[in-house]
């Protein structure tokens, strides 16, 4: 195992980066589960799939408590919603998007018969009034050009539905930094199926350990909601991105104090257990990573808000990994912070005693 700080960017794990590289947009994760099924499927005691397309990996089965991992597999991305008579494609959004982002770009679109090149369009600066240079676009001002002169034979090639995904895949940037399409939750699913990739070779496992590959975050933490329902878990911990806050224009009294290479960024708030929370910072500081806190006043974004609720209740965690220009084809990351956020949820699942409970 690599120690916490060893990790670089010429390191970059082949399963993180075949994550990174797939195309796994919300509802149409089929890229990351082949991923996922490849690297993982072998090694776990039980592994399973559901009909929202989560991917449930298992040690331990007679352990007790259990423990849920949670990383999610989908990524934004836009979905084909008109096509008109010159075969230009129109979009609405899977997930939040930044309006200045989509135009300009390359994208893949995942058709039946396989990835088609497009361009989103808008028009150009030189065709624009004054005030129109000042306007954001709005989603109908744009379009995905696929070079069709009609809409007939537009839709020889697209179906309305269609997903289509930014056309960026991974690089390093600066020693243990990189760049990624979708660290945003690529990063998190590595994570949470390492640590039981890892956990796999303990002889002595008093839990029962179950990682998920979540699907659909992105419109409303939909898999996490049935995963969480079918494994009952006692405790759970989600990893998924917080934004990195060390940037120009980032104001640290609205959005807080988060340092990119500053370490697994532990939550705290109601939705997450005071007796979890403990246990994650303690065994941090026992070994030697380096973590930051975060303030979380309600229900997280993440799909920790809709495991909490599962069942009885669950005990929640909340570990982000630092990320600076979320929802961008641009989003970077430090490795380091990777490997160390796998190495606390392998300490933790190790720290479990049999039939230990969370409640308080």
């Amino acid at each position: 195992m690599s120690s916490p700080t060893s990790v670089g960017a010429h390191k970059a794990p082949p399963f993180l980066v075949e994550l990174l590289d797939a195309k796994s947009p919300t509802g149409h994760e089929f890229a990351a589960q082949a991923v996922v099924d490849k690297y993982v499927k072998p090694v776990a005691h039980a592994y399973a799939k559901d009909a929202l397309g989560n991917r449930i990996a298992s040690l331990n089965s007679g352990g007790n408590p259990t423990v849920l991992f949670a990383g999610h597999i989908d990524e934004i991305a836009l979905i084909i919603s008109f096509i008109d008579d010159k075969g230009f494609l129109y979009f609405e959004f899977l997930g939040g998007h930044d309006l200045v982002i989509p135009s300009g770009r390359r994208v893949r679109i995942l058709t039946r018969k396989g990835p088609v090149l497009a361009i989103t369009g808008k028009r150009a600066v030189h065709l624009m009034s004054p005030e129109d240079r000042r306007r954001v676009p709005e989603r109908h001002d744009m379009w995905l050009d696929i070079g069709a002169p009609d809409r007939a034979t537009a839709e020889q090639i697209v179906r309305i539905g269609d997903p289509a995904v930014y056309d960026v895949g991974f690089e390093p940037l600066r020693g243990s930094i990189s760049v990624a399409r979708a660290f945003d939750d690529k990063a998190g699913c590595y994570i949470v199926m390492e640590a039981l990739l890892r956990l796999s070779r303990e002889k002595k496992l008093a839990a029962r350990v179950v990682s998920v590959g979540t699907t659909q975050e992105e419109i409303g933490t939909r898999g996490a909601q049935v995963a969480a329902q079918g494994v009952n878990p006692d405790a759970s911990i989600t990893v998924d991105v917080t934004h990195a806050t060390d940037h120009p224009d980032a104001d640290n009294r609205k959005f807080g104090r988060v340092s990119l290479s500053g370490g697994p960024v532990i939550a705290r708030g109601p939705n997450i257990n005071p007796l979890v929370f403990d246990r994650l910072v303690a065994l941090a500081e026992s070994l030697k990573i380096p973590y930051q806190l975060q303030a979380e006043p309600r229900p997280t974004g993440t799909d920790a808000r809709a495991i909490q609720m599962a069942n009885a209740g669950v005990a929640c965690g909340l570990v982000s990994v630092p990320l600076r220009y979320m929802h961008t084809p641009g989003e970077v990351v430090d490795l380091s912070v990777v490997e160390q956020t796998v190495c606390l949820l392998v300490a933790f699942a190790k720290s479990l005693k049999k039939g230990e409970s969370f409640a308080w």
